[in-house]
């Protein structure tokens, strides 16, 4: 039964993960190559589909593995004892798995306009850039921490709008997410990155992740009573 649970877990992992990526690249590619809209409308498309698709992934699979889909959020789970470490690094495999598997997935459904499955980016996204991660990341780290912390039953709502309405406020665009920044190197759409750049991103995540972390146990210490204390 065990065995069962944790492939339940690490399948809702991988295709989550996969589905949140094709949602993160399929809308820049739908809009600026098969439209050919201006990119603010390809990034105002992406928030929308980013919010309504990661809403419905939490909500699916949410009971089932946690819906981490995010290294960073497994990370900082495991911080707090909710997950052991061997199953968060399994989940960290799968997501980036998934994360590849859906980068794969979108290629071929605008295979006429991408023309192939792998590439590498050469699209710059540096300098200040780079402080945009930390930022967005702190955010949607310390959300989730916080939603989690209150048992709250809004989590997948809370999150969806927050990190679609972070695409639209941070200069990154929000990548906040080591999986889906390592998918998004290899691509050849305007949602790319360029492997270097794509590495300080996911150094300013961890950064990120443990700035919030950090200030969330600032809040909410652990406390060791004594016997006989309440």
């Amino acid at each position: 039964m065990n065995k069962k649970i944790c492939k339940n877990e690490l399948l809702a992992e991988c295709l989550g993960s996969m589905f949140l990526l094709i949602a993160a690249i399929s809308p820049t590619i739908l809009f600026t190559n098969v439209f050919e809209s201006h990119i603010s409308v390809a990034v105002l498309a992406n928030a929308i589909t980013v919010a309504f698709v990661l809403y419905a992934l939490i909500e699916l699979f949410g009971n089932i593995s946690g819906a981490h889909f995010n290294p960073l959020v497994t990370m900082v789970m495991a911080f707090e004892r909710k997950i052991g470490v061997v199953k968060s690094l399994l989940f960290i495999v799968v997501q980036i798995l998934g994360g590849l598997a859906g980068l794969v997935a979108t290629h071929l459904m605008f295979f006429n306009e991408i023309g192939g499955l792998f590439f590498v980016s050469d699209i710059v996204r540096s300098d200040y850039i780079y402080f945009a991660e930390i930022i967005g990341t702190f955010i949607i780290l310390f959300t989730i921490l916080m939603l989690v912390k209150a048992n709250s039953s809004k989590i997948p709502r809370i999150i969806g709008l927050l990190v679609g309405g972070q695409i639209m406020a941070t200069s990154s665009t929000l990548f906040a997410n080591p999986q889906v920044t390592i998918a998004r190197m290899f691509t050849n759409s305007v949602a790319g990155v360029r492997p270097l750049d794509g590495l300080m991103f996911i150094v300013m995540q961890l950064v990120g992740a443990l700035l919030a972390y950090a200030v969330y146990k600032f809040m909410f210490p652990n406390k060791i009573h004594k016997k006989g204390e309440e």
